[in-house]
């Protein structure tokens, strides 16, 4: 699990397996947990309803692939337009259309069952940015003919925010969810903050940073995710250039920002922009921790302190 919280799983908590990964909730008020949990379980069902690449019956596989205009509900069109905005805000490197790049590189259903080794794919190609030419107005989205969806990098983030505001709204007090390694909080923190482990592997790096009532933080990374294709190792952050596994300068990427999808728009972005991703997040004045691939830490922008390690 990309993230791994320091905090017990005790009666404010409660976590169970989603998404070939972990979901997990701590509230400062263990009494509404049971609720909590069912609003979470409700708001992550209807996103997979909505756009799940390895669901036949979501709406996002029944989309037309002949590039007609169809209307979608108010929530696709919201996951559409948060994958869209993140497009925009990286130059289109964090891009939606990589759904058919996806599949072609074996990530063609839930991870855990993809096989560990694969036949060769297609060698990468140049490929011709596709998200500028999605329209989106007034409930109606339009993809261009032969473009396949992925909200892989941006739906998981959006998930966790929602998440914690409907806790928060449902049940009042604090709280933090985590989706693997999306995490989100919101209402008031426990005394101290929310403390968050930070590494991927256990043989990587860790540390402890403690987040302030509202904060969140996401980490993308090249090591989690992979599996071998044709021979090689691949991952699931596609360089949208060409639809391969972006060249891994970095095992992890984390930031703290204010949202779990800005947060994970950038790291996204900077595992993508490799060692361009440096002056790239410095010249954003986010809070980012880069792990390279010998292990050696790289932090920017005032990461959070470290609690213990």
């Amino acid at each position: 699990m990309p993230l791994l919280e320091t905090l017990p799983v005790g009666p404010d908590t409660a976590q169970w397996p989603l998404w070939s990964t972990t979901a997990r909730i701590v509230v400062t008020d263990p009494g509404v947990l049971a609720t909590a949990r069912a609003v979470v379980e409700a708001r992550t069902a209807a996103v997979e309803e909505a756009c799940s690449r390895f669901r036949a019956d979501s709406e996002l596989s029944r989309l037309p692939v002949d590039g007609r205009p169809v209307r979608i509900g108010p929530l696709l069109a919201e996951l559409v337009a948060a994958a869209l905005l993140a497009a925009q805000r990286t130059a289109g490197d964090v891009d939606p259309t990589l759904g058919r790049a996806l599949s072609e590189l074996g990530y063609d259903r839930d991870f855990a069952l993809i096989p560990p080794r694969a036949a060769v794919p297609p060698g990468p190609v140049v490929r011709e940015p596709a998200w500028q030419r999605i329209r989106l107005h007034d409930g109606a989205l339009t993809v261009p003919a032969g473009v396949r969806l992925d909200l892989g990098a941006t739906a998981k983030a959006w998930t966790a925010d929602r998440c914690a505001r409907d806790v928060v709204e449902h049940c009042g007090g604090g709280a933090l969810v985590a989706l693997g390694g999306d995490i989100a909080t919101a209402g008031e923190a426990p005394a101290g903050g929310w403390q968050i482990r930070v590494q991927d592997r256990p043989e990587d790096p860790a540390i402890v940073v403690t987040l302030a009532a509202g904060g969140a933080v996401a980490t993308s990374s090249t090591v989690s995710r992979a599996w071998t294709r044709g021979g090689h190792r691949v991952h699931h952050v596609l360089d949208p250039r060409t639809g391969a596994s972006a060249a891994p300068a970095w095992r992890t990427v984390t930031v703290a920002a204010g949202s779990c999808l800005e947060a994970n728009t950038l790291t996204t972005a900077a595992v993508v922009r490799g060692l361009d991703a440096l002056p790239w997040l410095r010249g954003l004045g986010v809070a980012a921790r880069l792990v390279g691939s010998g292990a050696k830490v790289v932090t920017l922008g005032g990461w959070p302190g470290q609690v213990r390690s």
